[in-house]
């Protein structure tokens, strides 16, 4: 534990040591990123010996803080999510020292590396914390420091925008986690995670309300919809190595959360399953349908992982039900692919949005309508983006691919089990449907981006970025091909984390496991050969061209001499049969200037999806409650002193009610 301690340390005192010299942004970059990848890699020797060995590992400490202990432990879950944290917060921290250097002249670096480094330091102490009052503090400063993070531009009205309706959702949130923890320690004498458990609400009527609030608390975080809106706005507005780690890891502290807190509910409710699972199909197709919407790169990418965040739920919700039914394979299986699933998503989204980082670095905008043919500028990052792109459709022999499988797997073999079966043919469904549209979603965003002709001037000033950026978006690659080609190793890694949530005992686990390790290796090795022969095709058609001289000419194209951008698809052209066909849930806004007469001199579409949650649902009432409470802002004196009387005359009324 002594480790896990230093990490955070060095975390904090490195991002202080930045702020304090932001002036010198040069020094403020080496300290704020050289102090996160030190402390990350610190903190990955307890997380690794954990996920290693399965031991515990825990320090207890007396605390003043009203029901309040410094008590924190790491057991397999927690080292898992640790993991990915750290993973990810190091590449992101190289890759950001890179990328903030073009703000040097108009922002304070050191500001940023602070909030940076606190964001790591948090998100570390919310996965190690055993106490209510810990854990929730370390949940404030987690949110208040990305809150910072997504408003870094804050002299643009859209950011201070997203941000404000950032802290909001994640503050409504807040309150709901309050009260979950209040319910669970009413019977016990404190707020320690291992007083949930002894004196907790296994087998009580309050279990199912306890698990409500955990749904609605940590899936606001997590991103499930309706709850999602605040992740389209401040993903976007983030700068890119923030978006990776707030999409890839942050919001991944949510899913945590609701694992934490099955674990002190007992035996869980088969509704409980149908209810993760319900939500797993809406926010898994919902999100890719509006990622698919999007011509902006990184706001696709922020619904996209709203989709993501629905297949973890889908795997949570059929490993829930397992453990209701007292069906173990299901259980396993489906735990196994949503926590496997976590980690992808950490890799293939950080990979992803350092790539529509260096896009927008290099060109200097986000809008796909105006970019196209950066391939031959950025052959690198296209390279990456691509498999990126692969892995995030869940194609083998990539890392995302082994996670759907295990889901997969553990939906078909629940359709023969009473109780499971409709669930398990909804997953089945649901994540066929996912892939097919993840598959249209990232051909428009590869494809617009980076093949055919540029479409206005930004394109055309695109150049590849340096090795500062390219380094880790290429370890992130590397990371989702490993996990892809030793898919075997990496599921018998993930024993520990299975058994944490599900109780299984490791003989059981592996038992069950073994049903997927004979296929994911057949499917692995035919992957390779497909690989090496196309690798081998591609080298025989170079080698037998080695000694020509290849003739350029003109094409014929319908009787043009080149091709141009006016007769390639437009993000809003290709992605219209699809958003037509789900008109009912997009609400789509086009605006049409069709072509006319014989020689038609001009022809436009162009299209615009809100989040119909946001202006139906949440704008609608926020206005309504503003509306209710405008009345009172009498109260808003604007005197302190006045104030410190609200606050006294609470205090005594308080007084005189505990005195009854």
């Amino acid at each position: 534990m002594r480790l896990i301690l230093i990490s955070m340390m060095i975390l904090c005192f490195s991002g202080l040591c930045s702020f304090f010299t932001g002036r010198n942004p040069r020094f403020a970059n080496i300290m704020g990123a050289g102090g996160t990848v030190l402390g990350c890699l610190v903190g990955l020797v307890p997380a690794t010996i954990v996920l290693w060995t399965g031991q515990t590992m825990s320090i207890h400490r007396p605390w003043q803080v009203p029901f309040g202990s410094f008590s924190l432990q790491i057991d397999a879950l927690s080292a898992f999510f640790l993991f990915t944290i750290l993973i990810l917060s190091a590449v992101a921290a190289i890759y950001g020292n890179t990328y903030l250097w073009e703000y040097r002249k108009r922002k304070n670096l050191g500001t940023s590396w602070l909030f940076f480094n606190i964001l790591v330091a948090s998100m570390i102490l919310v996965v190690i914390s055993h106490n209510g009052m810990l854990f929730l503090m370390a949940w404030e400063i987690m949110s208040l420091a990305s809150f910072f993070l997504v408003t870094f531009e804050d002299e643009k009205e859209n950011v201070r925008r997203a941000g404000w309706i950032y802290l909001v959702a994640t503050h409504i949130g807040t309150a709901f986690l309050f009260v979950l923890f209040i319910l669970l320690a009413h019977k016990g004498p404190s707020l320690d995670f291992d007083h949930f458990i002894s004196f907790g609400l296994n087998g009580t009527s309050m279990a199912g309300l306890a698990f409500l609030l955990s749904v609605i608390g940590f899936g606001t975080k997590a991103g499930f919809m309706p709850f999602h809106v605040w992740l389209p706005e401040a993903h976007p507005a983030a700068p890119s190595h923030v978006s990776a780690v707030m999409s890839g890891v942050m919001i991944k502290t949510g899913i945590y959360g609701l694992l934490r807190t099955l674990t002190f509910l007992g035996q869980p409710e088969p509704w409980w399953g149908w209810l993760l699972i319900a939500i797993g199909l809406g926010s898994g197709i919902l999100g890719v349908l509006f990622a698919l919407a999007q011509h902006d790169l990184k706001r696709l990418l922020a619904y996209s992982s709203v989709e993501n965040i629905g297949i973890i739920t889908l795997g949570l919700g059929l490993g829930v039900l397992g453990l209701s039914l007292n069906q173990p394979v299901l259980a396993v299986l489906g735990f196994g692919g949503g926590l496997l699933h976590v980690l992808n998503h950490a890799l293939f989204k950080g990979l992803l949005f350092l790539g529509a980082g260096a896009v927008l670095h290099a060109t200097g905008v986000r809008n796909m309508e105006q970019l196209g043919g950066l391939m031959r500028q950025m052959p690198w990052t296209g390279a990456i983006f691509l498999i990126g792109s692969f892995a995030i459709c869940g194609l083998p022999p990539l890392n995302g691919f082994v996670s759907e499988f295990l889901i997969y797997v553990g939906a078909f073999m629940g359709t023969g089990l009473s109780g499971v079966s409709l669930s398990s043919i909804g997953v089945i469904t649901g994540l066929a449907a996912i892939g097919g549209l993840a598959a249209a979603c990232f051909t428009k965003a590869f494809g617009i981006v980076f093949l055919g002709e540029p479409r206005h001037t930004p394109a055309l000033l695109g150049h590849e970025i340096g090795w500062g950026m390219r380094i880790p978006m290429m370890l992130l690659a590397f990371g989702c091909l490993a996990i892809g080609f030793f898919a075997p190793t990496v599921i018998s890694a993930m024993v520990p984390v299975i058994g944490n949530v599900t109780g299984l005992l490791k003989i059981d686990i592996d038992t069950h496991l073994a049903v997927v390790t004979v296929p994911l290796q057949r499917v692995t090795a035919l992957s390779c050969i497909f690989i090496l022969i196309l690798g081998f095709l591609i080298y025989l058609r170079r080698h037998l061209l080695s000694d020509r001289t290849p003739a350029q000419c003109n094409t014929w194209d319908c009787g043009f001499v080149r091709p141009t951008a006016s007769m390639q698809y437009t993000a809003s052209s290709y992605a219209q049969p699809i958003t037509s066909m789900f008109g009912f849930f997009l609400q789509t806004h086009r605006k049409i200037h069709a072509p006319r007469g014989l020689f038609p001199a001009k022809a436009s579409l162009h299209t615009h999806t809100d989040d119909v949650f946001f202006q139906g649902l949440f704008l609608p009432l926020f206005r309504g409650i503003e509306r209710i409470l405008l009345p009172l802002h009498w109260l808003q004196q604007g005197r302190v002193q006045i104030y410190i009387l609200y606050v006294a005359v609470t205090i005594l009324a308080l007084l005189i009610w505990n005195l009854r």
